[in-house]
């Protein structure tokens, strides 16, 4: 018998249904859900003017622009009993503009800065970090390369954009996913020294292994271990003591083998989903090439498909983490999981 209820919270993006266009005539900040809209400015606090020509509405109506907190739900519960919405290449942001002088030939994965991503209720960044300019960047690359044309900006900028949100938000835990090509020796310890995230850290020596639960959240609160950072160069677990992310976290694959209906493989550098060998999970949602426009018919009704495709790939778990594209694409939906009966909270 478990020690407390099992209860996963978690957040996705959902179309709750198809609304003709009509202009909005709302006064200001007075337009509801799903009322038609015209700009952000007609929509009520918490609310975006969005549009999905994708599934098939004829005009923008008002959406929702934050995730609710899942621990303002269920409080004290471990950290691997909720649900987090994580973006996936986070730094890849829509008319950001180019560091380099060069213009930018890459794809773009969100459209809104990692300042509002985290003000929104996005508690996890992937970032893909490279050796680029004699710093850290932020990078899309060939063949583990960053080039002038691919890059986004040095890490530090990003990272500094996290210490100000801890510091301004006491009780928020944020989770950071390195898809690492960094190889100045200690390059990642001097960036998030630099960015003075250190003094929230949580130290890998302490991480639970073999599949035991996290702290709970108010116990990594009141430690200020707020802020975990996993990195995919497994060497870096001895040399800098950051976290080599497949011990820790379970993983399906990325991009298009981890959208097919029904399926939900798991990724080459992680254990079976099943395995129990970790008990955090990560879930990615996403395509291989990122397309704005469809995104928010993606993150609708194929998310929940694919939710509970890996929920039963995973031995009834649930995904602790989930990655999306152009979060901001879609209504935001509630769910509660406990064990293996799913809720949607109206």
């Amino acid at each position: 018998m478990k020690p407390f209820p099992f209860f996963f919270f978690f957040f996705f993006f959902f179309f709750l249904s198809i609304l003709p266009f009509s202009s909005s005539s709302c006064s200001p900040h007075s337009c509801q859900l799903q009322d038609p809209c015209s700009s952000a400015d007609d929509c009520a606090a918490g609310l975006n003017c969005g549009n999905c020509p994708a599934s098939g509405m004829a005009g923008p109506s008002c959406i929702r622009a934050q995730a609710v907190e899942p621990t303002s739900i269920v409080k004290g519960l471990p950290f691997n009993r909720y649900t987090w919405l994580v973006t996936h290449n986070s730094f890849s942001i829509l008319g950001e503009p180019s560091y380099t002088g060069v213009q930018r030939v890459t794809f773009y994965n969100q459209d809104d800065t990692v300042a509002n991503q985290l003000r929104n209720g996005v508690r996890g960044l992937m970032l893909d970090m490279y050796d680029f300019d004699g710093d850290v960047w932020l990078c899309h690359s060939f063949q583990g390369q960053c080039y002038n044309f691919t890059a986004f900006e040095p890490a530090i900028n990003t990272l500094k954009e996290v210490e100000s949100f801890l510091s301004a938000n006491p009780t928020e835990i944020v989770t950071i996913i390195i898809e690492d090509y960094v190889h100045a020796p200690m390059g990642l310890s001097k960036l998030f020294t630099s960015a003075d995230l250190v003094k929230y850290w949580y130290p890998v020596s302490e991480m639970p292994t073999n599949g035991k639960d996290w702290p709970s959240v108010t116990d990594m609160v009141a430690k200020n271990r707020r802020l975990l950072v996993f990195t995919s160069d497994a060497s870096k677990e001895a040399s800098e003591g950051i976290a080599y992310q497949w011990k820790y976290l379970l993983e399906n694959e990325p991009g298009d083998p981890g959208i097919v209906p029904g399926t939900c493989p798991n990724r080459k550098e992680s254990q079976a989903l099943n395995s129990r060998y970790a008990s955090l999970f990560l879930q990615n949602y996403f395509p291989t090439i990122p397309v704005e426009n469809e995104a928010c018919k993606e993150n609708s009704v194929g998310l929940a498909q694919m939710v509970d495709a890996c929920y039963k790939a995973a031995g009834n778990q649930m995904p602790n983490f989930l990655a999306v594209n152009f979060y901001m694409g879609c209504t935001c939906r509630e769910v509660m999981v406990e064990e293996s009966s799913i809720f949607k909270i109206e």
